[in-house]
């Protein structure tokens, strides 16, 4: 077990601060878990599903992370999965029960003060209020992204501008109005609607 657990530990270290990888591994014992570090996903940045005929837990949690986001976004996904044992399947998956699983969990990890001070202060806003995700809280994450590789080929959708075009993958749209944390965008080919997220990174084109 404990060989086991040292070669878990040495795999996280690419991934997550080094100090909260005990931490994260003490979670990863707590249930039977299949944990997986997944390629990158547009649309989510981890995922957990439930046991299902005899198989365990299992979490994913995107590659593609700076070390933070994935800190964040791993017990994010294990407050599903601690929710969901003292629970089952009978509340709702961002609900009370499962916002006061993430609220402590989190209280580890701002207790050991390793964190930074914009990520810190972020994650005590949600501690307050607490959001779905952190997609869907600006504060925590914009304190995320600033620990983002930088692209330069890359920009907020918010940054580039009222009827601009940009590729989001391999989808090119052109920018809408605000609706309060997306924007309204129209797909170029298909002339379909989509809200996107204000903070997507996304690739600015010249006019169609």
């Amino acid at each position: 077990m404990n060989s086991k657990r040292e070669n878990i530990s040495k795999a996280l270290i690419r991934y997550i601060p080094a100090c909260y990888i005990p931490y994260v591994v003490d979670l990863m014992f707590s249930e039977k878990l299949a944990f997986r570090i997944s390629k990158p996903r547009k649309t989510k940045a981890g995922d957990y599903r439930p046991p299902f005929n005899g198989e365990p837990h299992r979490i994913s949690i995107n590659g593609d992370l700076n070390p933070y986001a994935f800190l964040i976004t791993t017990v994010h996904e294990f407050a599903h999965m601690t929710t969901h044992v003292k629970y089952g399947g009978k509340v709702l998956p961002h609900g009370i029960e499962w916002k006061n699983e993430f609220k402590r969990l989190l209280i580890p990890v701002l207790e050991q003060k390793e964190l930074p001070e914009t990520i810190e202060k972020a994650l005590m806003r949600s501690l307050h209020n607490l959001k779905a995700s952190s997609c869907s809280d600006i504060h925590l994450m914009r304190a995320l992204r600033e620990f983002n590789e930088v692209d330069h080929d890359m920009e907020l959708l918010e940054n580039i501008g009222n009827n601009m075009y940009f590729r989001l993958g391999k989808m090119t749209f052109q920018r809408g109005i605000l609706r309060r944390r997306k924007y309204l965008c129209t797909e170029v080919k298909t002339g379909k609607k989509y809200l996107v997220n204000r903070l997507a990174e996304v690739e600015p084109l010249k006019d169609e």
